[in-house]
């Protein structure tokens, strides 16, 4: 991984832990890992839609809301966040 991506890799790990924390409050910062799922944390189905929805919003890409649908875990998400914004 170059420097580059690394440094776009932990900066969006804390935009995704940003967000997280935004929609579900009563999460210690400590559980946010990155083999948790969104569930795992107590996001119902709708806060996982407001947590991905921001997501996208703050990083400006234009993926369907459905390409999220299989993403396992946080690691993941943040993994495919950063692909979409190299596109």
């Amino acid at each position: 991984m170059t420097s580059t991506h690394a440094l776009q890799r932990a900066e969006t790990e804390a935009l995704v832990r940003e967000v997280v924390r935004a929609i579900l409050p009563g999460v210690p910062e400590e559980l946010i890992g990155e083999t948790r799922h969104l569930r795992d944390l107590g996001a119902d189905s709708v806060d996982r839609v407001e947590i991905i929805a921001t997501l996208v919003e703050r990083t400006g890409i234009s993926t369907p809301m459905s390409e999220f649908s299989d993403i396992p875990d946080i690691e993941t998400l943040v993994d495919f966040l950063c692909k979409e914004q190299r596109r």
